[in-house]
């Protein structure tokens, strides 16, 4: 490949907007453009936004494109290249064959993640944990993502459901999301940090206002954070003792008040540390926003050199 002449895309559909970059076959960025997700409007709709993004990137830098990967919210089929489940978020997006429409639109091989696997290829590919051979990624965001590299290489398991350390019961009682009880996710997604500050103290505040209370002293905002960042440290440890995984990197907006939660994290790590007696390694990110679209470009150029025998 020609760095000059032949590029890869990645694509990041998130609930909000969507991030497309142009990388170079180092996974370099060499563009990159982020627009409005029309998740309302449906799935045709959604990749239509993302296919224009690319399409401009390609007018700004002229090059041969070899393939695209995309990281999408939801779980997903990666063989099948179609989205299975989704949430209400997004409309008509469930059942939605990305990779077909990607490759009937563009002409070039394209490749579906989810979007926290594709993160945590990003970051191992050129990121914060990059070049180590067992990781857990973990994302703290709207809800709580996680991911799994073992032994140099993503595992996301038989169903694809492998590492979603974010809906593991055992931290305590409170309804989630999906349905389950004691999620992780209740303890530690900006979605929660907001409910457990207003069940405290009755105001309807942002995670981020709640984070902003809390680097001002407010006592509720304090507690809300170290029972999420204790409950972090609890999923770190969980992940240390069946897999002997210790090293761990974490983004999504949540993990930006990092010095709220990490005192917690590393408290808790403190007194009860994993049986192997290794200590566990937290990270955050390095790649912010270009994450996701970069793992989903190394996906695609993984793929791509398996194909063309790693010429």
């Amino acid at each position: 490949m020609s760095e000059a002449h032949q590029v890869i895309a990645g694509v990041d559909i998130g609930g909000t907007t969507t991030q497309v970059v142009l990388c170079t076959d180092r996974l370099d960025v060499l563009d990159r453009v982020e627009v409005p997700t029309p998740a309302s409007e449906g799935g045709a709709a959604m990749l239509g936004a993302a296919l224009s993004a690319l399409r401009l990137l390609l007018d700004r830098t002229p090059a041969r494109l070899l393939g695209v990967g995309v990281g999408a919210a939801g779980l997903v089929d990666v063989r099948a290249g179609r989205i299975l489940v989704a949430s209400d978020s997004f409309r008509d997006w469930a059942g939605f064959e990305v990779t077909s429409a990607v490759q009937q639109a563009l002409g070039v091989p394209a490749f579906l993640d989810n979007d926290v696997n594709a993160f945590l290829r990003g970051e191992v590919a050129k990121g914060a944990v990059a070049g180590e051979e067992n990781v857990l990624g973990m994302t703290l965001g709207t809800g709580v993502g996680g991911a799994l590299w073992l032994n140099g290489a993503l595992y996301d398991g038989p169903r694809g459901a492998a590492g979603e350390i974010g809906h593991v019961p055992g931290f305590g009682e409170l309804p989630c999301t999906c349905g389950g009880r004691g999620h992780l996710e209740t303890l530690a997604s900006g979605r929660s940090i907001a409910a457990r500050y207003g069940e405290r103290t009755g105001v309807d505040r942002t995670a981020r206002a709640v984070a902003e209370a809390a680097r001002g002293g407010d006592p509720d905002a304090l507690a809300v954070y170290r029972e999420a960042g204790r409950g972090v440290a609890r999923a770190l440890l969980i992940t240390a003792g069946l897999l002997d995984v210790t090293t761990c990197v974490i983004g999504g907006g949540v993990s930006r008040s990092w010095a709220l939660l990490g005192s917690a994290v590393r408290e808790t790590l403190a007194l009860e540390p994993p049986v192997s007696g290794h200590p566990v390694r937290v990270l955050p990110a390095r790649l912010g926003g270009d994450a996701v679209a970069v793992g989903a470009a190394a996906r695609a150029r993984t793929e791509l050199l398996i194909h063309t025998g790693g010429s």
